[in-house]
């Protein structure tokens, strides 16, 4: 019977590596403000350093192509783009009722924040994150 191969991974050189640690540590800490600042009542952060984080994920991906910092970058955008639904799916209950509004973002900026902490542990320990 045949097993299936493990996928290779690309082997990327030393420059390349540290530049791509770099901007998943930057791209992790601008994620961590706004998730931390969103759960603190009076503190949201401007949505501008999400898209900054979000448009850095987008514009280096393609240099992480085949290689374990790839999943990351899916990871930090599916992120985003599943945040950014929730809220909007939620909002109608900031306008109708605003406890279940206000409990609705906790929960999305809780969730959030795990999947940022979750990253980043994983890009410290040169992991790659799930599909």
């Amino acid at each position: 019977m045949n097993m299936p191969q493990p996928a290779t991974q690309v082997v990327l050189s030393p420059e390349r590596e540290g530049s791509l640690v770099t901007v998943g540590h930057i791209s992790y800490l601008l994620h961590t403000i706004v998730a931390v600042m969103a759960v603190l009542p009076g503190t949201q952060a401007s949505v501008l350093l999400l898209l900054v984080a979000f448009i850095l994920d987008l514009v280096k991906k393609g240099e992480a192509r085949g290689s374990w910092h790839e999943s990351h970058f899916s990871w930090r955008i599916r992120s985003v783009v599943w945040a950014a639904v929730l809220y909007v799916v939620t909002a109608p209950l900031w306008l109708l009722f605003l406890a279940p509004g206000w409990i609705a973002w906790v929960i999305v900026s809780l969730w959030f924040l795990y999947r940022v902490v979750r990253g980043w542990m994983n890009l410290n320990n040169r992991q790659p994150m799930p599909a």
